[in-house]
């Protein structure tokens, strides 16, 4: 058998593979993002799925790409980490880029961004990721479900937002900053934790101070992760995750104002992920 893992930083999704390259299991555990989770947490939490617990020992592969993977050392954690639960497997560790590209290839070179979570963007030929920029952790916070959710908690409180979204925030939160600070600074994933807010802005997001607030983080992470690619001049930007999703209306809008041309956006890039080992890989 083999496992194919999508690991963003709030979630992972994995699929088994049986030995004829069929679909045996799909399941799902927390995420696991070495820059904010405890090295020591990943196999205690992989441990509590049952059905992983099952077919260990049947797993002859696994191919993990992961959040926060795009250092050496961050991979190192990952593989050892997963080498422990999966004692007889033969273990890879990519970066979640990697895994967008793949799951995003559509038969021609294209820009491929990750809009979940987190952010980030590479450009893929076919055969090789090209990543141009230097991985920075939250500091590439732009347009991510992290960056808009500290958006909205900051202007809260900073009594930024329209009356209305203001109630209607503190209705539905009732969240005080103690709260806030103990999450941000006293949980192993203060990401995460930023993004759950991101469904009270989707619920609302054509309101006009949302609209414009989503528009300038995604015109950020043009300027700041896709543009600096001379490929951008031509090649289409696909899309994975579920921010791109979501906002998928505002993206485009955002990418016509910069005469960029978006391609297609992808919520859930696992099934498409799949599909590109038992073609190209397996």
């Amino acid at each position: 058998m083999v496992a194919i893992v999508d690991g963003g930083s709030t979630k992972c999704d994995w699929v088994i593979l049986d030995d004829f390259h069929k679909v045996f299991l799909k399941t799902e555990t927390i995420g696991f993002n070495p820059n904010n989770t405890a090295a020591e947490l990943i196999v205690p939490e992989i441990e509590k799925n049952i059905s992983l617990g099952a077919v260990k020992n049947s797993i002859i592969k696994v191919f993990y790409y992961g959040s926060g993977c795009g250092v050496a050392a961050n991979r190192d954690i990952i593989h050892g980490e997963l080498q422990k639960f999966f004692n007889k497997a033969e273990i890879s560790v990519k970066e979640d880029l990697t895994a967008a590209a793949y799951a995003a290839y559509n038969g021609k070179p294209a820009l491929v961004c990750i809009l979940g979570t987190g952010s980030n963007c590479c450009y893929f030929d076919g055969t090789n990721v090209k990543v141009k920029l230097p991985s920075l952790g939250f500091l590439m916070d732009d347009g991510n479900g992290s960056s808009i959710g500290k958006q909205l908690v900051r202007r809260y409180f900073m009594q930024k937002l329209p009356a209305d979204l203001h109630q209607e925030f503190e209705k539905t939160y009732s969240l005080s900053i103690e709260e806030v600070l103990k999450n941000m600074y006293h949980n192993s994933m203060p990401n995460a934790y930023l993004a759950t807010f991101n469904r009270f802005v989707v619920e609302r997001k054509d309101h006009p101070y949302f609209r414009q607030m989503i528009f300038d983080e995604m015109t950020s992470f043009f300027n700041f992760q896709v543009m600096p690619y001379e490929e951008v001049k031509d090649a289409e930007i696909n899309f994975i995750g579920s921010i791109a999703y979501y906002y998928e209306d505002i993206l485009r809008a955002a990418a016509e104002e910069l005469n960029l041309k978006v391609g297609h956006i992808v919520q859930k890039p696992i099934e498409s992920l799949v599909n590109y080992h038992i073609k190209y890989i397996l």
